[in-house]
C-alpha cells in the first residue's frame, strides 16, 4: 500500500491521503484516495497504470494562473515505484488519476516510517523547465532512510522519478513569473509490521501540485511568536530527518498560534529551551551589520536546501555568516530576519513575539533579505546566470 497525504486547508484540519497498490511487474496500477476530517473518511480514486503520455500536451493547462493559491490542483500523473523484499526498487512508473467516487473500505499503513521531500520546478522566461538543486533531495532522502533504517531508492532512481513527473506534467508548470509547480516526493515504509519493527517494502512516490509565488507584491512579513512548550527530538533523535510523524505536534502548535493571530511559531531548542531552532519548517536568519547568523543544524534542525543555497550566496557577496547556537535574547540585536524554505524561499520576518515582548524588524527593500532573494530567484527560473551549476534543464 502507498499513501498520498496532503494538507488540505491552512483553517482546518483536513487531509488528502491516497493509498496505490501496485503488481510486482507494474503491469497495472490502482489509486485509492480517502478524504479525512478527524475520525471520518470517505471517497477515494481509481485508475489504471498509464506507461507514457499518449497525448501532446497543451501548452498549459486551462488554470486562472494569476490567481493560483496553494490549495491542491490535481495534475495528470503521478510516479510511483516499490522496493523488492530484498530492498532494491522496482521499475517505476507514471500512474494518471482518475475519478473520484465513494470506498468504504480503509487500508492500513504503518504511519511511523515515513519520509518527504519539497522541491520546485520553474518556468524560464524562454520556456525552459528548471529544477533547483534535485541531486541534494536526493541525497538527503537517502540520508534520512538510512538514519531511520528504511529502503530507500538510489540518487539516480529518485531523480529519475521527478524527472517522470515534471514532464508528463508539464503543462501544469505555471508561466514565468506566476508561480511553480511544487513537487513531493515521498518514501514510506508499506505493508504489515509490528510496533516499531522495520516494514518489509518501501513505497516511493512523486506527486506535484502548482502554486503561486508564495510572497505576491504586497504581502505582510511574517509575524512569528516563540513557542516554549512544546516537545522536540534531543540530539540522537531524528534530526535531520524530515519524517512524516514529525509534523504532528508542529501542526497543533501551528495552529493554536495562527487563531492568536500569528502568522508562524518559532522554536527554542529542547535540550536547554534558550537557543532558538527553526520556524515550523523553514529556516530562521539574523542579519546584524555585515554579519549573517543562522542556527547550527546540528541535532534536530533540518539542513534545509534553501538554507545551504543562501548561505553560499550570502558568502560570495561579502557578508559574513556564523552557524552557531543562537540565544533567543540575540533577536533584540537584529536588524533583519528572514526564513528559508522550500515553499518560500526568503521570506522576511516583520515582528517576533517571545514572553508577550514584540520585537520589530526592518523590511523592505533595499535590504540583505530583498538582495539574497533577488539572486536566488533568479537562479532558480534561469533570469540570472547560473554560475554555479545549481539549476537542472529538463525541458
Amino acid at each position: 500500500m502507498a499513501l498520498r497525504c496532503l494538507l488540505q486547508s491552512s483553517t482546518t484540519s483536513s487531509y488528502f491521503c491516497s493509498f496505490a497498490t501496485f503488481s510486482s511487474a507494474f503491469a497495472t496500477s490502482k489509486i485509492w484516495g480517502i478524504r479525512m476530517h478527524g475520525t471520518k473518511a470517505a471517497a477515494s480514486v481509481v485508475e489504471e497504470h498509464v506507461p507514457g503520455v499518449e497525448r501532446e500536451d497543451e501548452e498549459y493547462a486551462d488554470v486562472d494562473w494569476d490567481n493560483l493559491g496553494f490549495s491542491l490542483v490535481r495534475t495528470d500523473y503521478m510516479f510511483a515505484t516499490r522496493s523488492c523484499i530484498d530492498g532494491n526498487f522496482e521499475q517505476g512508473c507514471l500512474s494518471r488519476y482518475g475519478s473520484i467516487e465513494l470506498n468504504p473500505a480503509a487500508g492500513i499503513l504503518n504511519y511511523g516510517q515515513g519520509l518527504i521531500e519539497g522541491m520546485k520546478a520553474y518556468r524560464g522566461e524562454d520556456g525552459r523547465v528548471l529544477l533547483f538543486r534535485p541531486e541534494l533531495n536526493a541525497m538527503r532522502m537517502k540520508q534520512g532512510a538510512e538514519r531511520m533504517c528504511m529502503h530507500s531508492p538510489s540518487v539516480q532512481q529518485f531523480m529519475k522519478g521527478v524527472k517522470q513527473t515534471v514532464l508528463a506534467n508539464r503543462r501544469w508548470v505555471p508561466p514565468p513569473g506566476k508561480g511553480s509547480l511544487y513537487l513531493r516526493p515521498l518514501l514510506f515504509g508499506s505493508g504489515a509490521s509490528l510496533g516499531v519493527a522495520a516494514a518489509p517494502e518501501y513505497t516511493f512516490l512523486v506527486f506535484g501540485s502548482p502554486v503561486q509565488n508564495y510572497f505576491k507584491e504586497g504581502t505582510a512579513a511574517l509575524n512569528l511568536y516563540v513557542e516554549e512548550v512544546i516537545p522536540r527530538a534531543y540530539i540522537g533523535g531524528t534530526g535531520g530527518v524530515k519524517a512524516i510523524s514529525n509534523y504532528g505536534p508542529v501542526l497543533e502548535v501551528m495552529k493554536r498560534a495562527k487563531t492568536r493571530g500569528f502568522s508562524d511559531v518559532l522554536y527554542l531548542d529542547a535540550e536547554t529551551g534558550k537557543n532558538i531552532e527553526e520556524v515550523s519548517a523553514s529556516n530562521i536568519f539574523l542579519v546584524k551589520g555585515n554579519t549573517i547568523v543562522t542556527p547550527a543544524t546540528n541535532g534536530t534542525i533540518l539542513g534545509g536546501i534553501t538554507r545551504k543555497s543562501v548561505i553560499e550566496i550570502a558568502l560570495d557577496l561579502g557578508y559574513k555568516v556564523e552557524e552557531r547556537r543562537v540565544p533567543v535574547e540575540e533577536l533584540k540585536e537584529a536588524r533583519e530576519v528572514f526564513c528559508t524554505g522550500t515553499a518560500i524561499g526568503i521570506a522576511s520576518v516583520g515582528s517576533i513575539t517571545f514572553q508577550n515582548t514584540r520585537t520589530e524588524y526592518k523590511v523592505g527593500d533595499g535590504l540583505v533579505t530583498q538582495q539574497l532573494r533577488s539572486i536566488l530567484v533568479g537562479i532558480q527560473t534561469g533570469s540570472i546566470q547560473d554560475t554555479k551549476d545549481w539549476t537542472l534543464q529538463i525541458a
